[in-house]
């Protein structure tokens, strides 16, 4: 006779602790960028617990590790997952959350001794945060068929290394096949990783979709010259143009209005001395939004004004996409089923679009998908002072194994999908 499963809050900090310690930096925070030394001691502590449990771990052309309740089935799953990478500067829980609670989710079914009509499966995405290599959420993209795994080899880092070569080196190129088979289902905890929910006191995000996403490295080239002899009106200066970029982000995504949102986050200055004026500025370019329409008109609008920049100060500027991700809804059925859920374990939901990218928006190309929030303290991430309050961590795992039970159907139960859809 089985119970009914209950997920062991404790049991899942404790892992989320555990894996925290592995790349840990000053202030509680994680530096665990993709395929570096520290990623591989991550994904060998994670793969070490998956062995533990007796599921059968999988491994693909680009990394991606997949582990499957009961171990013998091949069928379609219902796949949870997130990623294990981090930024330079990241928390404990971005990412990292979704894989050890769906972990944990698959470990409290086998305890409870509950089959399920579909498998269970979790997986980390290789690359999610694009930190490293770009562009962000590339292991699911190349998951899903969005990008060759011969491409994907041959992406340069940001430190020179080729990502084919990283692979090898850290022991992750594996032998199942890109694209993979598409899941039953893809449903991904997640913190919101913004300030919305907690704001609110709300406990549980009913995630509709994921902003579309453009990111573009601009090259500005201009000319070195003596910062004390040469006169203003006769600069060519990468520098003061790459600043004037930057401020022209800003207020570009103020003009648009909300949702729009616009990052400069990189600049890159040659030769980068106090008494030499820019020869060359390379920076980034992050612009976001729900409706692709405006989020085109941005990006046309960053055309036009580097156009006009070049002219005005005599330099040349080149742009170079990193990537580009339309807007994708969530499959309404999971959107209600997650809300549905939270509603009955009595929790307060709020139906909200996720800010950040996540591996959950390339699944949905290919199965029924969907997301999970959790809220994030003072709405802070991709920062060591990161952090999701254990209750809020607890709640968030019991309606992420509510929603897969039903999604995966329990013996007694036919799974949720396989019901005719909703008029």
């Amino acid at each position: 006779m089985s119970e009914r499963p209950a997920v062991d809050v404790d049991r899942l900090l404790g892992r989320l602790a555990a894996l925290g310690e592995i790349g840990a930096i000053d202030g509680g925070g994680v530096c665990r960028l993709a395929l570096t030394d520290a990623d591989r001691e991550g994904r060998d502590l994670v793969v070490t617990w998956m062995h533990d449990l007796g599921l059968r771990v999988d491994v693909d052309g680009i990394g991606n590790v997949t582990a499957t309740w009961p171990p013998d089935r091949l069928d379609p799953p219902v796949l949870m997952g997130s990623h294990i990478d981090t930024v330079a500067t990241g928390g404990r829980y971005d990412g990292n959350l979704g894989v050890l609670a769906g972990l944990e989710v698959i470990e409290a079914v086998i305890a409870a001794g509950v089959a399920t009509t579909h498998p269970l499966a979790v997986a980390f995405f290789t690359n999610e945060e694009g930190s490293r290599f770009a562009p962000d959420m590339l292991g699911s993209l190349v998951h899903v068929g969005g990008l060759d795994v011969e491409t994907a080899h041959d992406t340069i880092a940001v430190d020179g290394a080729r990502l084919g070569d990283e692979l090898a080196r850290v022991g992750y190129v594996g032998t199942q096949p890109t694209p993979a088979a598409a899941p039953h289902a893809y449903v991904e905890l997640h913190i919101e990783q913004g300030p919305v929910l907690e704001a609110e006191g709300i406990t549980i995000g009913a995630v509709t979709g994921v902003q579309g996403i453009s990111w573009q490295e601009v090259t500005i080239t201009g000319q070195a010259n003596h910062a004390g002899t040469t006169p203003m009106g006769l600069r060519h200066d990468a520098g003061w143009a790459a600043a004037r970029l930057a401020t022209f982000v800003r207020e570009l995504a103020l003009d648009l209005g909300d949702p729009q949102v616009g990052t400069v986050g990189r600049i890159d200055l040659h030769p980068d001395l106090v008494n030499v004026i820019a020869a060359r500025a390379v920076l980034t370019v992050d612009l976001r939004n729900t409706d692709d329409a405006v989020l085109g008109e941005a990006e046309r609008r960053v055309d036009t004004f580097c156009d006009e920049l070049a002219a005005a100060e005599g330099v040349t500027i080149t742009r170079r996409e990193l990537a580009r991700f339309e807007p994708v809804e969530f499959d309404p059925r999971i959107v209600d089923l997650v809300e549905e859920v939270a509603v009955a374990h009595g929790r307060t939901v709020k139906r909200l679009p996720s800010g950040a990218g996540h591996d959950a928006q390339m699944l949905a190309r290919v199965c029924p998908a969907g997301m999970v929030f959790t809220p994030s303290v003072a709405g802070i991430s991709h920062n060591p002072a990161e952090r999701t309050e254990p209750n809020d961590i607890g709640a968030g795992a019991g309606v992420l194994l509510d929603v897969v039970l039903r999604l995966a159907g329990a013996v007694e139960q036919p799974p949720y999908l396989d019901e005719a859809p909703p008029a």
